[in-house]
């Protein structure tokens, strides 16, 4: 009797796709997923292409809104961050993170990234 475990296989068949092609290909894969609310799938695609090339900032930032419309909101949080200290000025991060604080439960910390986020695009309260 074999004692092999079917996730296994499972977990192996996913590991392969996520991995499969080059990074463009990859790229291009976890935006059609993206695009098709696959937000999960998207996730797993990009976790590998961000921990690649960590100085590219478009994967990670699809990566984070893929966690965040997953509901995956402390690893949006934690993706988020990890942008912000590398690109201080990427205002949409700065939004983005304000978002995700907010709806974490935590208001009073996300008005500043809401605050700066606006800032950068011009919004100055009157």
């Amino acid at each position: 009797m074999d004692a092999t475990d079917p996730r296994d296989a499972v977990d192996a068949r996913e590991a392969a796709y996520v991995s499969h092609g080059t990074a463009a290909e990859r790229w291009a894969r976890a935006q059609l997923f993206f695009e098709a609310k696959e937000y999960v799938t998207a996730a797993r695609i990009l976790d590998a292409l961000a921990a690649e090339a960590p100085e590219q900032l478009a994967p990670r930032l699809l990566l984070a809104r893929a966690y965040y419309h997953s509901a995956r909101l402390s690893r949006a949080e934690h993706e988020l961050r990890a942008i912000l200290e590398r690109w201080p000025v990427e205002d949409y991060a700065q939004l983005m993170l304000g978002r995700t604080l907010e709806r974490l439960g935590r208001a009073g910390e996300a008005r500043r990234y809401l605050r700066t986020a606006a800032a950068m695009a011009g919004e100055f309260p009157e």
